[in-house]
């Protein structure tokens, strides 16, 4: 397996092997077409019983889902496209993520719901969000999402076994251009120490800072295909400009409690925060980060910067879908002020 795409169609396969109680739904998810960005391929050849091609209905089919998952199953729903899993807001933030309370915790709901997020390719306002901050801090949900890295035996698809086999609901964010990503082990970043850390009862989070670099005067924060930026735009930020940064990444957005200490810990030393994201600005991951880390540290959090897309629909045009999300430059740029 050489990227996050086979990645995560290699713990599909694993998991469908593994649990005859997991199911997989979602439109054009059949062989030969193997979904719109291919994680299900060959799913419906192998398991052709326990892979459902559904109507274009994404309400529907999560509505479904749950009632498999209270019946004792496993489902994991496809939403070709995460702009869309805006139409199944009902059956997750009031069914899905509440059946445990509502029924005095005598019911699970393990559903994972994938929803590829994300622009640059050129998709347009309704095929380009990166919606997940409307549903953190959800109670009753789960919200994860990997990375390029692999660390150990962990990579993209042992999250999404995690996942699977939760007893919890969980949605489940891969950035579209993260799918091609080449899996990146500690060898392959020689400039960094990796370091994952585990969260009591969280997914691993990691950390990386440069080797032999001084204290750090800046922490960056980001998830997801904007991990591998951050990697990029600290590298640059070293070697040009001689400022130092760690990097922490979270692989479980919501609940936070797991990700605020390791990176109170990291904004304890450094002083800095600069949270990036490729979602809007406003009301984001980000600035739930930097409240928390507000109330942590107080007057120890010197400077804390937030950097995101535009607070515009995301432009078809290439050119302006490139100026709308923040890049390697713009985090360069934003770290720059800061320090």
């Amino acid at each position: 397996m050489s990227t996050v795409l086979e990645s995560l169609n290699a713990a599909l396969h694993r998991a469908m092997q593994t649990d005859d109680s997991v199911i997989l739904l979602g439109e054009d998810i059949l062989d030969p077409y193997g979904g719109a960005f291919k994680v299900t391929r060959g799913l419906s050849t192998a398991f052709p019983e326990r892979v459902w091609s559904t109507p274009i209905s994404e309400a529907g089919l999560v509505g479904v889902a749950a009632g498999l998952a209270l019946r004792g199953l496993r489902p994991v729903v496809e939403i070709m496209f995460g702009d869309f899993v805006t139409l199944a807001a009902d059956q997750i933030v009031n069914h899905i993520a509440k059946f445990r309370w509502m029924y005095n915790d005598q019911v699970r709901v393990p559903l994972v719901i994938r929803a590829p997020m994300g622009g640059r390719r050129g998709y347009g306002p309704t095929h380009s969000q990166t919606l997940e901050k409307l549903f953190l801090g959800l109670p009753g949900l789960k919200v994860l999402a990997p990375c390029d890295l692999q660390v150990a035996d962990w990579q993209a698809g042992g999250l999404l076994l995690e996942a699977i086999f939760d007893e919890e609901p969980v949605l489940f964010i891969e950035n579209k251009l993260l799918y091609l990503s080449k899996l990146q082990k500690p060898a392959d970043l020689p400039d960094f120490e990796v370091k994952p850390l585990n969260p009591a009862g969280s997914p691993p989070l990691f950390h990386l800072e440069i080797k032999g670099a001084p204290t750090p005067q800046l922490t960056l924060a980001a998830y997801g295909y904007m991990a591998g930026l951050a990697r990029e735009a600290a590298l640059q930020l070293a070697y040009e400009h001689e400022i130092f940064s760690e990097i922490v990444i979270p692989t479980q957005l919501s609940p936070f409690d797991g990700t605020i200490l390791p990176l109170t810990e990291s904004v304890a030393r450094s002083g800095r925060l600069l949270t990036i994201e490729e979602g809007t600005y406003s009301l984001g991951w980000g600035a739930e980060v930097l409240a928390r880390l507000v109330e942590n540290l107080g007057p120890r959090l010197r400077v804390a910067w937030r950097l995101a897309a535009a607070e515009t629909p995301v432009p078809a045009s290439g050119v302006l879908e490139e100026v709308s999300l923040p890049g390697v430059a713009e985090i360069v740029a934003a770290a720059r002020k800061m320090v």
